[in-house]
């Protein structure tokens, strides 16, 4: 169509192409001058990034830019600086005692930052990332631990296991008593309720002369380990009876399961996997969930 004959918009003032579609005609509107604006600032921003920056490979190297910027070196150096920060902190935590570390808030919140990264890794798989435990293995969030709850012994029982291959390793097992004929099944029964009842007071199910058996079958069967009161001997790894945490259950059923079948618990010895730092922080980590878990 010739210029002269172009039409124009009567609304917009534009020039149509000429093209047309069900009534609708294409006009003929010029790019907007901030998108020539825009397209100019980036080519400029460009030009001005390639000179300044590492940009443009060349066979072997690069171009290095005149700010020589080296995102290599700037890793390396923040590396090296972390690696001496963490010199620091390691090295107050090897050396001070476990209160000291806990009075101190800004290594307990390191501890807590690095605790929960070891945990994760290493004993979460069977303790839970919450520490919580479940069926056949404890919960740390409780002051109920069967070797001992004060630093050293967490310490201690990090570092050699439980019925584990280390030497030093914490041994304990409980007996079969059905399942070995020890006791015949009555008694199991009746055991199996007097020690319910131990953490359960208020049960009312149970005849208490059922429980009154169970407690002279426990007197002469179980006190050498669990003692007269039946709150366990930590170096024996004997639990307490009468609170409510248990490893396998603290209902009738696997009270009485334990009796017949016994008990064996494993935790692998850590000192060869975990060096005596992340095994200290461990114990602190677990003592800090300790304290602010219900």
């Amino acid at each position: 169509m010739a210029v002269d004959q172009q039409e124009r918009d009567s609304h917009t003032g534009y020039l149509t192409t000429g093209h047309e579609w069900n009534g609708i005609k294409e006009l003929n509107t010029p790019v907007p001058r901030a998108v020539y604006f825009f397209l100019a600032l980036s080519v400029l921003f460009s030009v001005v990034y390639w000179i300044l920056m590492p940009a443009w490979p060349l066979g072997v190297t690069y171009t290095k830019g005149l700010l020589g910027v080296d995102q290599r070196t700037t890793v390396a150096a923040a590396l090296s600086e972390a690696a001496i920060d963490r010199s620091l902190w390691a090295k107050r935590i090897e050396t001070e005692g476990f209160a000291a570390i806990q009075s101190d808030p800004k290594l307990m919140e390191i501890v807590r930052m690095t605790g929960r990264t070891l945990f994760g890794d290493n004993c979460a798989a069977c303790h839970g990332h919450d520490a919580k435990g479940g069926p056949g293995y404890p919960n740390l969030a409780t002051s109920s631990w069967l070797w001992g709850g004060k630093p050293e012994d967490i310490f201690t029982t990090i570092r050699v296991g439980i019925n584990s291959a280390h030497k030093d390793a914490r041994v304990s097992q409980m007996p079969a008593f059905g399942r070995d004929q020890m006791l015949p099944r009555a008694d199991v029964m009746k055991v199996a309720s007097f020690v319910y009842s131990l953490a359960n007071p208020d049960a009312k199910t149970i005849d208490p002369k059922t429980i009154a058996a169970g407690k002279e079958i426990f007197a002469a069967n179980c006190v050498s380990c669990h003692g007269d009161d039946a709150k366990g001997n930590p170096e024996l790894g004997a639990p307490d009876l009468t609170d409510k945490s248990s490893i396998y259950g603290g209902d009738l059923e696997a009270i009485d399961t334990s009796i017949w079948g016994g008990r064996q618990g494993l935790m692998p010895t850590w000192e060869g996997r975990l060096s005596e730092l992340d095994r200290k922080i461990l114990t602190l980590y677990l003592l800090d969930k300790r304290t602010v878990t219900p």
